[in-house]
């Protein structure tokens, strides 16, 4: 055999037509409506599909301990990554950058921490008495109410909860077990997410290109442009979130305080927190303002409360995200509910924190890949769950 007939190596590895002339029927198929056919194959690709979703969630679930401390370091990069990125541009040196920003986030944290414990050491004495004085309320109320109990039937309720909590010490015992546990869990969880947040700013792109190299060599280009437009989308999103809480941390604290409601300043750090998990955290949050105004403070405050947090809900929703958003991104209501009831029903508040960034980042990186905008490095068209805001309205007339 001469060597132009011999085959070449690198044919063989070669992809060839799919031929479809080989497909086997029998009368058993024929028989079968095609309807059904394209129903059976949809539902068997359905279930592979649901099985591999299923065994990364259980494996997800399974290394918990490293997948969250791993999602915090990133979401707080992505938070110091504007302010980052800017002194880097403007020639800082990259660990002069890095030391900022920490010390910087420490600063912050700390502060908001010594705020919050001056003021609970502040108002302590005045909390217990008016807790005091809403048991009494609470009392009457149990007499002259609807309920109309006795002294006695009351002493018989309250010996009746606690026998109960003697009777549950031994499962007291072990949850307060558990939870020192979960104490030491969060202590490591957090030195290993500073450490994984430092390593990111050191040395970010380094440890892309090592992961790139992960994939096939002919999807590279594409897994790269499809993670680039992935990355902005959270980086805008940190942004927002962050600037979206200390409004509404702001706005509800200083009602708070204006109105007296006792701890004023935990409640607006509480806010704050919870506005990263968008709408429903500011929506509990908020709750908890306005419980604490009912409590302590009767319920035409609790009602002057309440109004306070839906005015600064509404600000933020149709006022300020338009503004602010106008050149980022933003989630459709119902996904946000959606995802973030689905987060928090697989892996309670940190799946409900990092539900919505997640989901953003895996539907941006899909379309990039389906349109093939990573070819053109342009922003990806197409059904996003972030729509730019405002969105601009044809005129039907035209």
């Amino acid at each position: 055999m001469s060597d132009e007939q011999r085959p070449r190596l690198r044919d063989l590895f070669r992809p060839r037509p799919v031929t479809t002339d080989r497909t086997v029927t029998t009368e058993a198929d024929e028989a079968v409506p095609l309807t059904l056919r394209v129903a059976a194959g949809y539902a068997w690709r359905l279930l592979l599909l649901a099985a591999a979703i299923g065994v990364f969630i259980w494996l997800v679930m399974l290394l918990k301990l490293l997948v969250i401390p791993l999602m915090v370091g990133i979401l707080i990069t992505a938070l110091l990554w504007p302010a980052f990125d800017w002194m880097l541009r403007h020639r800082f040196p990259r660990w002069l950058a890095i030391l900022i920003a920490l010390l910087g986030t420490a600063a912050i944290v700390g502060g908001l921490l010594w705020l919050v414990i001056w003021q609970v050491r502040v108002e302590l004495p005045d909390v217990q008495k008016r807790s005091a004085e809403a048991f009494d309320q609470f009392q009457v109320w149990l007499h002259d109410g609807p309920l109309n109990l006795s002294d006695t039937q009351i002493a018989n309720y309250l010996q009746q909860g606690l026998d109960m909590l003697n009777e549950q010490a031994q499962v007291l015992w072990t949850g307060a077990l558990a939870i020192g546990t979960t104490v030491g869990h969060v202590a490591t969880g957090a030195v290993l997410s500073l450490f994984i947040l430092i390593c990111l700013l050191a040395d970010g792109a380094g440890i892309w290109r090592w992961t790139l190299k992960l994939f096939p060599r002919n999807g590279r280009q594409a897994v790269d442009g499809a993670a680039h437009n992935g990355w902005k989308t959270i980086v805008n999103y940190a942004r927002t979130q962050l600037f979206v809480a200390t409004i509404d941390a702001v706005g509800i604290g200083l009602g708070a305080f204006l109105l007296q409601v006792p701890l004023a300043l935990p409640v607006a750090v509480l806010v704050f927190l919870g506005s990263f998990i968008p709408i429903v955290g500011a929506v509990v949050t908020g709750a908890v303002a306005v419980f604490l105004a009912l409590v302590y403070n009767g319920p035409w405050i609790a009602l002057w409360m309440l109004l306070v947090v839906l005015a600064v809900q509404q600000l933020e929703g149709h006022i300020l995200q338009p503004i602010l958003m106008g050149s980022a991104v933003k989630v459709h209501p119902l996904a946000v509910v959606l995802v973030v009831a689905g987060g928090a029903m697989i892996a309670g508040i940190p799946g409900a924190l990092f539900a919505v960034p997640l989901a953003a980042f895996v539907n941006v990186a899909a379309v990039t890949l389906s349109t093939g905008s990573w070819r053109t490095g342009v922003d990806p068209s197409g059904d996003l769950i972030w729509s730019t805001v405002p969105r601009e309205r044809r005129r039907r007339n035209q």
